[in-house]
């Protein structure tokens, strides 16, 4: 809390202020305008997250990358914004039963702001598929056993989008502690038992279907 006392009649801007106070941050966007931006943000972490599904999945054995690149800049906005809605309904349901206060609205926000450092991972896949291209999205990575430099380069972006990733789930769980009214524990037990409430059912059909 003290993140908020320490920004009372300070403005912050949202775009860099969400690293390092975000409780604070989102406390100014749903006093203002909780919808603010919430779908380019929301777009931006689909887009990242298909990006890294594509990469898993090798992608490019089966396809080219002028096809990788059209059906994730069509599918993945879409994608993000639906988990946005989804994923808030449910975490405002699960949120009541630990007495969770926040609005649809404010959790929206909550959960699309976290996506802030998201955008600096979009900057380091450009790079990487300036750097491979199609190689990138297939089971042999490129040139990494052969070249030293891209096997430091590779090693880099790794780290550097695993850090991004983790810092906006502390991020999420500290804003949606925010508006729930909440600490970040809390939080991160509503955003679990969210995730027990739809994991569960599928491990259940699954099971009867084996069974």
């Amino acid at each position: 809390m003290n993140e908020i006392n320490d920004s009372n009649n300070q403005f912050l801007n949202p775009w860099f202020s969400m690293w390092t106070k975000p409780r604070a941050t989102i406390q100014q966007i749903v006093d203002s305008n909780s919808d603010r931006f919430i779908l380019l943000l929301a777009a931006i972490s689909g887009v990242s997250h298909m990006l890294s599904r594509a990469m898993g999945k090798n992608w490019g054995d089966k396809m080219e990358l002028y096809y990788i690149i059209v059906f994730v800049a069509i599918i993945a906005p879409l994608a993000g914004i639906l988990y946005l809605y989804l994923s808030s309904v449910i975490i405002q349901w699960t949120g009541k039963w630990l007495g969770g206060l926040a609005s649809l609205e404010n959790i929206r926000a909550a959960i699309a702001w976290s996506n802030v450092p998201i955008i600096l991972s979009l900057v380091v896949w450009l790079f990487w598929i300036v750097l491979s291209g199609q190689k990138l999205f297939t089971a042999q990575i490129p040139e990494m056993n052969a070249n030293p430099l891209m096997f430091f380069i590779y090693t880099g972006f790794t780290v550097m989008n695993v850090i991004i990733v983790v810092w906006s789930i502390v991020i999420m769980l500290k804003s949606l502690g925010q508006v729930q009214g909440f600490s970040t524990w809390k939080a991160l037990g509503n955003v679990l038992i969210s995730v027990m409430f739809l994991v569960i059912p599928v491990v259940l059909l699954l099971f009867i279907m084996v069974w």
